[in-house]
């Protein structure tokens, strides 16, 4: 057991709300909803081991070591909210320590990131593979590229640039271990079975352009999570917390405070 804990900022009153970002960030990606958020529940701002300000625990890099290491630094129990990458990790959460989880938001999340026969709602495997070689030879770059194509498609695609390049190196590049690592996660994980066994309040949100896991995967995922409820954004992407901020921190506190 790795004796390292990841970073975890804490501020607000109310309950507690645990915020898990997406793949290459860190939790700064969290400062445009976190002073309005904060008013009405307490935050735990985590960054994933690798990323941000969180050491990189020794041992394989796993959904597996990124829940526990997650669940080293949260309270005892609270609603988790978690994008992209985050999403996953929140979901393993639920899935594995429901009695941790009060309830459960993901954020421009899939139970499986990528296609395969009987699931087209996805990226492309061809996409996932070119970051993972782009990646040994321009890390930085990759991750510029990748954040880029998370915006593509916003009302406010340049300003969503422009936010995410100037938080991601922030506090200097990320371990290269955990960007390598944290892709084959995203291309690898297959959480579509263990779905239907969460039982906690579950909203899944997306933006309706985003181009890394389509709007059309919402009716493909509540097929297999029948009890979650879903939002849609019309005119967002792969950030709608970015670019539809109002109504992103509307939609979370309706349902977390239902």
């Amino acid at each position: 057991m790795s004796k390292l804990k990841p970073y975890v900022e804490t501020l607000g009153q109310g309950p507690d709300l645990v915020l898990l970002h997406g793949w290459g960030l860190h939790s700064g990606i969290w400062e445009l909803v976190s002073d309005r958020l904060a008013q009405d529940f307490t935050l735990h701002l985590v960054d994933l081991p690798g990323f941000g300000r969180s050491p990189l625990p020794g041992g394989h890099y796993d959904l597996d070591l990124l829940t526990e290491q997650v669940m080293k630094v949260t309270p005892e129990k609270a609603h988790y909210l978690g994008w992209s990458l985050g999403g996953l990790v929140s979901t393993q959460i639920a899935l594995q320590q429901p009695q941790r989880v009060e309830s459960l938001v993901t954020v421009s999340s899939s139970p499986r990131f990528v296609q395969a026969d009987d699931w087209m709602h996805a990226m492309k495997p061809n996409i996932m593979d070119s970051f993972c070689r782009y990646l040994e030879e321009d890390y930085q770059g990759t991750i510029i590229r990748f954040l880029a194509i998370q915006a593509i498609g916003s009302e406010t695609q340049k300003e969503d640039i422009k936010r995410l390049r100037d938080t991601v190196f922030i506090h200097g590049v990320p371990a290269s271990k955990a960007l390598r690592e944290g892709l084959s996660l995203l291309n690898d994980v297959d959480l579509r079975d263990d779905l239907k066994k969460i039982e906690v309040p579950f909203l899944r949100l997306y933006g309706r352009l985003d181009s890394l896991v389509p709007a059309k995967a919402a009716d493909a995922i509540q097929q297999l999570a029948p009890n979650s409820e879903q939002h849609v954004f019309p005119k967002a992407s792969h950030a709608p917390f970015l670019s539809h901020t109002e109504m992103f921190i509307d939609k979370v506190s309706e349902f977390l405070k239902a």
